[in-house]
């Protein structure tokens, strides 16, 4: 597979015109200063009155046509109404405006040809131009007047003038470049959108004991264990190690809940009478009403709950008292729940409002403009895209409005986030719209991904706005491709330095998570069982964010097995531990006598580090200090981005990309999988054999006293004693000035054997020779 040029996956700085950037003599706010002022002309249709009749029967079926040049947009018609309300808005971008004059026009409604019933003209040149704060333009009535110019019977209320992105009608407008979106569904699907995640809380199911089970076979030692039900999660305790009719498990089934709270939580006791089959011999609904909110460390008061059995068929059902459950349940308020990976989560706040802390800033977002987008879908015999941004952080998510048809859409919309800790991550993602016609006409599609940026907020500096062209890569099963690129401006400002410097002293997680942590098993279900209800709840509003918006937002599938970021990862260590390795081969040198007039001086600081020790921690600090200012001069300028490189995604075997991209559990031939089986197998072969070394030296240094080798053990007693008394009538200085001599000695005096302790050291039994 051919590497792409590296140069195409670079950040790129900008400097695009934003609105705080340039001083015109219109009223400009600035709340929409990291974006580029769009003017927009905006008419509100809002109602008609005394209008003729068309019809035989002498009523009318109005609706209402927004003319402008080329570009035309409907109201939606009412049958037989005289007197309609409309009450929407229509916008038309100004570079794309090739009229001089607006036409208003209102039509009655028929199978054959519309009739005409009058229109309003009005002349952009007069039309007047709003800014918010300024209020919203009242509408007016206008008489309809017909193609000649003279009056007719009919008013019209309308409001139009010229207005920015920032017009609270912007968001409810229907824009002129969606012409071919149909229905109501489909342009409901276009609009830009703010929602909100659901609030997450953890459901603690402390199951305790049970008292006077009612067992069916009398004569066997029962094999009981709870079942629990919220939802869509089933959780199950182990079975009770105290096989009679009072079992205990005191154990912790732990659930995602969100508000408002739908399904009960229903418990069971059951028992397993054969390998496959288990008998119900209890059961209980629990309402929320009798779910205690936890905030801190301290128990909550248990609770008994009755559970009931259904016995008999049909009409002759029966409900009969089985057996009581003891519980403590609650909903843990000082726990952030984990719906994306800690390693770029956007919240890192408690469940509980009333542990929040004030914010320590703000974060604006600025999505400008996309270029170069690929053709996604394919229309009318053409490669098109509908593009449009969501952008998440914290709990809040942001959908700009779609860019119809365009492989260089404009957006130029800004949000913004209060910021509880600087050590988040914004993620904006770019999409392909395929709900563009609503209804049965998109059923089954799915919003093919563009792309991804992360910022983290820590790597900011405060008050400054950065403009930068992000790369938008994504990974397919034939290798890393470019899709485009997306301009964004970002701007995090601290409301208080002294406050967000204190953020670097506090725990990353809230103190629940340190004081009562959960297992990384249960991270891991809670997390899924998290992003599942997330996604659910934020496909059902209107317009809806798709499933597969939500789980490329929130990396679902990160955890999965991949070759190439075993490989990241395994460089990525490399790297860290480079410096290490850099030092030992520099100090190596030195020992060598490569360069003698080095030996020489660190000699010299050997020896005056031995005479004042109080000087060591001293030099060690101010060698860091003058690191870190002397790497001040080449501090990153840029925020990090999608590294293909680090990530191993240039490089990557098709191979190894088609495993990563396989279902779980696997979809792939037979043969494709035993070859991959046998490739893992060799790796974790390599990887056992590493471990195997390390508990080797482990097990050698655990011998040394043991006796395992008497005549070893021996002789290394022997060396502690007489070095115990060499080195109390020795001065402690005398010794290491010896030491540090014979480390750096001359390499004459050196031979290319191994040293007499590690001689010993590798001659000292381990435990390998007991293993199968």
């Amino acid at each position: 597979m051919q590497r792409p040029p590296m140069e195409d996956f670079t950040l790129k700085e900008t400097n695009p015109p934003l609105g705080g950037g340039k001083v015109t003599g219109d009223k400009l706010t600035s709340t929409y200063d990291l974006v580029e002022q769009m003017q927009y002309l905006y008419v509100r249709v809002v109602k008609a009155k005394d209008l003729p009749g068309k019809d035989v029967t002498g009523s009318c079926d109005p609706y209402v046509e927004v003319k402008l040049g080329n570009y035309k947009g409907t109201t939606r018609h009412f049958e037989k109404k005289s007197n309609p309300e409309w009450n929407q808005v229509f916008a038309f971008s100004k570079d794309r405006i090739q009229a001089s004059f607006l036409e208003v026009i209102v039509k009655d409604k028929d199978f054959v040809k519309d009739d005409f019933m009058g229109r309003v003209t009005f002349d952009l040149n007069d039309i007047p131009k709003r800014a918010p704060p300024d209020s919203t333009l009242a509408p007016q009535w206008y008489r309809l007047e017909d193609r000649k110019g003279d009056k007719v019977k009919g008013e019209l209320m309308l409001a139009v003038w010229w207005g920015t992105q920032a017009d609270e009608a912007f968001p409810e407008a229907w824009h002129s470049d969606a012409a071919a979106v149909s229905g109501t569904d489909g342009l409901a699907n276009i609009r830009s959108k703010v929602y909100l995640s659901p609030k997450l809380w953890y459901l603690r199911v402390n199951v305790i004991e049970a008292q006077d089970l009612q067992l069916t076979d009398k004569g066997r030692y029962p094999e009981v264990f709870v079942k629990a039900i919220l939802g869509n999660q089933v959780l199950r305790s182990k079975i009770s190690p105290s096989r009679n009719i009072n079992p205990m498990w005191n154990e912790d089934l732990m659930f995602v809940a969100a508000e408002p709270f739908e399904e009960p939580l229903i418990l069971s006791v059951e028992d397993r009478v054969a390998p496959n089959k288990e008998e119900v011999l209890g059961r209980c609904v629990i309402p929320w009403q009798y779910v205690d909110r936890r905030l801190d460390h301290k128990p909550i008061l248990t609770k008994w709950f009755n559970l009931v059995k259904h016995v008999g068929e049909g009409e002759k059902k029966e409900i009969k008292f089985a057996t009581r459950l003891h519980l403590r349940i609650c909903l843990e308020g000082g726990y952030h729940v984990l719906d994306e990976s800690t390693h770029y989560s956007s919240d890192l706040r408690p469940t509980a409002k009333q542990l929040w802390k004030n914010h320590i800033g703000v974060l604006e977002l600025g999505i400008l403009s996309a270029q170069g987008l690929m053709p996604m879908k394919a229309k009318d015999g053409k490669g098109t895209t509908d593009a449009y941004c969501v952008a998440k952080y914290g709990q809040k998510w942001v959908r700009t409005r779609t860019i119809i048809d365009n492989f260089t859409p404009r957006w130029h919309e800004q949000y913004t986030w209060e910021v509880y800790d600087p050590c988040t991550v914004i993620t904006i993602g770019v999409f392909d719209n395929c709900h563009l016609h609503g209804g049965d006409k998109s059923a089954g599609a799915r919003d093919s991904r563009i792309g991804k940026v992360r910022i983290r907020l820590s790597t900011l500096e405060t008050d400054r706005v950065y403009t930068h062209s992000y790369p938008l890569l994504v990974l397919h099963p034939n290798g890393v491709k470019k899709m485009g690129e997306i301009q964004l401006a970002v701007r995090f400002t601290c409301i208080s330095l002294l406050n967000m410097m204190h953020m670097y002293s506090l725990p990353l997680l809230p103190k629940m998570h340190y004081l009562h942590p959960l297992t990384v098993t249960q991270l891991d279900n809670l997390r899924y069982q998290a992003t599942q209800i997330v996604s659910m709840r934020l496909s059902r509003a209107e317009p809806p964010l798709r499933k597969e918006v939500v789980e490329y937002m929130l990396d679902v599938g990160s955890h999965m097995w991949s070759m190439r970021r075993s490989k990241a990862n395994f460089f990525r260590i490399m790297g860290v531990l480079s410096g290490v390795i850099a030092v030992g081969k520099w100090f190596d040198q030195i020992c060598n006598w490569k360069n003698p007039i080095t030996t020489v001086l660190i000699h010299i600081l050997f020896v005056i580090l031995v005479l004042y020790p109080e000087l060591i921690l001293p030099t060690i600090f101010l060698y860091l200090f003058l690191i870190g200012v002397w790497y001040y001069r080449w501090r990153p300028r840029h925020p990090p981005h999608m590294d293909t490189r680090l990530s191993h995604a240039d490089s990557a075997h098709p191979d190894e990309l088609d495993e990563e991209f396989d279902t779980f559990p696997t979809s792939r031939p037979t043969e494709i999988v035993r070859m991959r089986y046998d490739r893992l197998r060799s790796i974790a072969g390599r990887i056992q054999t590493v471990v195997g070394d390390l508990a080797t030296q482990g097990e050698r240094l655990q011998s040394l006293l043991s006796w395992r080798d008497p005549r070893a053990t021996a002789l290394f007693v022997i060396f502690c004693l007489v070095a115990a008394i060499v080195l109390y009538v020795t001065p402690f200085q005398v010794v290491a000035l010896l030491t540090g001599f014979y480390v750096l000695r001359h390499p004459r005096f050196r031979h290319k054997l191994p040293s007499v302790p590690l001689n010993f050291f590798r001659r000292l039994p381990a435990r390998t020779d007991c293993m199968l």
